[in-house]
């Protein structure tokens, strides 16, 4: 996993939970977070900007999207399979 990535979607989610870097885990959830369905979406874009990528997200129904956000770790490695796809 790239470092970069990973320190980038740390940094997005802090900023959204409105929490410092050092406190989001990798296996702590956006709920544990604080992050509702707003600050998810805006987390989506924010990725989505920060990367150059289309996130395959359904913000009306996300239990039918192809993005894991089931925690840090889980978005992460999905945005870094993005990344990767992007650049091959």
């Amino acid at each position: 996993m790239s470092e970069n990535v990973k320190d980038k979607v740390i940094e997005i989610i802090a900023e959204q939970a409105v929490l410092n870097v050092a406190d989001v885990s990798m296996d702590a959830t956006l709920d544990d977070l604080g992050i509702d369905s707003l600050g998810l979406v805006e987390s989506i874009f924010a990725i989505e900007e920060a990367f150059d990528i289309q996130v395959p997200f359904n913000a009306n129904d996300p239990s039918e999207s192809d993005f894991d956000i089931s925690s840090v770790a889980a978005i992460i490695n999905a945005v870094q399979g993005l990344v990767s796809e992007q650049t091959a």
